[in-house]
């Protein structure tokens, strides 16, 4: 009867954990750094407002944009206090994530 019940317990244990792998293997880390983008661009780039749409732009727009506003060579009143926390990959894996929402 405990064999059973530890055979069981395992399986659910096994089952549960292989089921939270392969929902997190679907967050991507350009997916985790984007969500800081949502509040201002929306959620899948296309905002809500005021503010411009990054939603259909190309990785390699969104890529230089956030490298300019990096550097300071873009205008910005945010966007450069931003995109000065992103190393080259993660402004890559952004500008990625972005273009690939079409």
């Amino acid at each position: 009867m405990q064999l059973k019940l530890l055979t069981q317990t395992t399986l659910t244990a096994v089952l549960l954990f292989a089921g939270v792998s392969i929902s997190a293997a679907e967050i991507t880390q350009g997916v985790m750094l984007s969500n800081s983008c949502a509040a201002c661009h929306g959620t899948d780039g296309k905002s809500p407002g005021a503010i411009p749409s990054i939603h259909g732009k190309s990785a390699q727009f969104i890529s230089q944009a956030l490298t300019e506003f990096r550097a300071s060579t873009r205008s910005s009143t945010v966007m450069g206090r931003h995109a000065k926390g992103y190393t080259d990959e993660e402004i890559k894996l952004i500008a990625e994530h972005f273009a690939s929402q079409k």
